[in-house]
């Protein structure tokens, strides 16, 4: 069964690809701009610090989302 933390993730990353797929449809920034803040949201995450469980987590962020620029964002559509 998720947990809350797990609810928590799903909602706010619902809330982010709504929030970038309005500022594409406004043309308040360009795909490749939008692709660029998602690149440097998994750079923070590459790079943050912590004990090895917290560097665990980072790292599984920072893939997840790389996977979704290489899954071609639904920006893209």
């Amino acid at each position: 069964m998720a947990d809350r933390q797990d609810h928590s993730g799903m909602a706010a990353l619902s809330i982010c690809e709504a929030l970038l797929l309005a500022i594409k449809d406004r043309e308040l920034l360009p795909e490749h701009e939008i692709v660029g803040v998602l690149r440097d949201a998994a750079a923070a995450h590459e790079t943050a610090v912590g004990n090895n469980d917290e560097k665990d987590m980072h790292q599984a962020v920072a893939f997840l989302i790389s996977r979704i620029i290489a899954s071609g964002y639904r920006v893209r559509q």
